[in-house]
């Protein structure tokens, strides 16, 4: 790769703590560096990071820079404080920190040409303004999932009740319909500190110049057409669709265990059982699946976290509990050796993307988090949607309807939190997928978006063309 020249053009992009926002973020600046001729600074939190979620930082091209924001206190805050709590409050006790980076940027010879935040950091937005600079979004989940946090304070405000028991489903426009239990987990509860923060939230998302979004046009174009009606008049900043952005198949991890286990199975037979980075199950749920992984006799590969029985993101920033011990001692009694000819279960971590892409893989049960999702149809491979926590939901609902039709989903009760999916259900559901008609139907509509994903990225193809557009934008006000 050729290195920038000196004074080229710079962007900065803050990126909230988890995996799942740290990878598109990384994987944005790279492309940027290597494809437009910028220069990058990628701006982290010290609170509440590990190094387990700034992992994908450290193979960044010489041009692309890290500053991490000083750590702030939290103490002040309920233990039991939600994720979306503790990240946003984050957010704006380093808003003074930020302004001071940011101005020292502007007094360098290249400046800042743009300044992009996450999706949980648009309070981050003002700051920018403040300082004339041009300001987006860069949205990590589905436009599904924005156009509904979009919609959080016109919901806070023509309604009442807790978002489950809402009477009709919510219609936004171009999205599959969504039932209230399936918006986003902060809005659930009207008495959580959180549900506040949420609808500043969906307002400070209007300070942008416009949303850069991790989506492609195979998987919403309906949406991407009603928002582009919106933005033409007005009603929202423009949106750029440039996803998806996937971490590349690495030749280096082909000697992981897992792969050369996958080696010596049948295309197409193995389920891969994965809940990202920050999922976690109850100790009982644990044991269903794992006793429905069994009872279904289908082949599987499971990343297997420590349990959780009081937070289902229990693992988001790297604080699961008994790190010294082996997660997979929490398995059933003889489950391991019971499974050992048809499954492999692999402790904390296994390379997703080359898993997905092995042939022997012919199928994903996923909580549905877009990093996974995105990588799940980039890969061809179809799914079982076992949603979590935050937006996962919205993306189960969008990607099991008929619409998109990537994933089963054997939708819960509307009011199920603790509701715990026996091993009836989940040997129903992996046998589906693996050897059903619905999970055929599934397959095929994975090979279309894999395609899908393919046009996007080919050069000329969608994606690459709302990059460019973008950055031409760029370049034109920085001059």
């Amino acid at each position: 790769m050729t290195l920038p020249p000196v004074h080229a053009p710079h962007v900065v992009l803050l990126t909230s703590p988890g995996a799942g926002h740290v990878l598109p973020v990384a994987e944005l600046a790279t492309r940027l560096a290597a494809h437009h001729g910028f220069t990058a600074t990628i701006v982290t939190y010290t609170s509440l990071s590990s190094p387990a979620h700034n992992s994908p930082l450290a193979s960044l091209p010489a041009c692309v820079s890290v500053a991490a924001l000083p750590e702030v206190p939290l103490d002040d805050l309920p233990a039991d404080a939600h994720i979306v709590t503790r990240v946003l409050t984050v957010v704006h006790r380093t808003l003074p920190h930020l302004r001071d980076l940011l101005r020292s940027l502007l007094d360098s010879p290249s400046g800042v040409a743009a300044f992009l935040t996450d999706m949980l950091c648009p309070a981050a937005l003002v700051v920018a303004k403040e300082l004339g600079v041009p300001r987006y979004v860069f949205f990590t989940s589905s436009l599904t999932s924005l156009v509904s946090l979009l919609y959080t304070p016109e919901l806070a405000r023509t309604t009442t009740c807790e978002c489950r028991y809402l009477p009709e489903p919510v219609v936004l426009p171009g999205c599959v319909p969504l039932h209230g239990a399936d918006l986003v987990d902060p809005v659930q509860n009207r008495s959580d500190p959180v549900y506040p923060l949420m609808i500043d939230l969906g307002l400070d998302y209007l300070v942008a110049d416009g949303f850069i979004v991790n989506t492609f046009d195979a998987m919403e174009r309906e949406t991407l057409v009603a928002f582009k009606e919106l933005s033409d008049k007005g009603v929202y900043p423009p949106v750029y669709a440039v996803g998806p952005f996937i971490r590349s198949v690495s030749d280096e991890l082909g000697k992981h265990s897992c792969l050369r286990w996958l080696d010596g199975q049948p295309d197409g037979s193995v389920l891969y059982v994965s809940f990202g980075s920050g999922g976690t199950l109850s100790t009982e749920q644990t044991a269903e699946l794992a006793a429905g992984l069994e009872a279904s006799e289908q082949k599987f590969l499971w990343v297997v976290h420590f349990p959780s029985d009081k937070d289902r993101s229990a693992g988001y920033f790297g604080t699961s509990a008994d790190r010294g011990n082996d997660p997979l001692s929490y398995l059933p009694e003889g489950f391991v050796e019971r499974t050992s000819g048809t499954g492999l279960a692999v402790p904390l971590w296994a390379p997703q993307v080359e898993i997905l892409n092995h042939p022997a893989v012919g199928g994903f049960l996923s909580h549905c988090g877009w990093n996974s999702t995105l990588e799940s149809a980039a890969a061809g491979v179809p799914m079982v949607a076992w949603p979590l926590f935050a937006e996962q939901r919205v993306n189960a609902v969008l990607v099991s309807s008929e619409r998109v039709g990537l994933a089963l989903w054997a939708r819960p009760p509307i009011d199920s939190d603790g509701v715990v999916v026996p091993r009836g259900k989940v040997a129903e559901l992996a046998r589906e997928l693996m050897a059903g008609e619905k999970g055929a139907a599934a397959r095929k509509k994975a090979d279309q978006l894999r395609e899908g994903a393919e046009m996007a990225l080919a050069p000329g193809g969608p994606q690459r063309r709302a990059l460019a557009a973008v950055i031409s934008k760029w370049k034109s006000e920085a001059v």
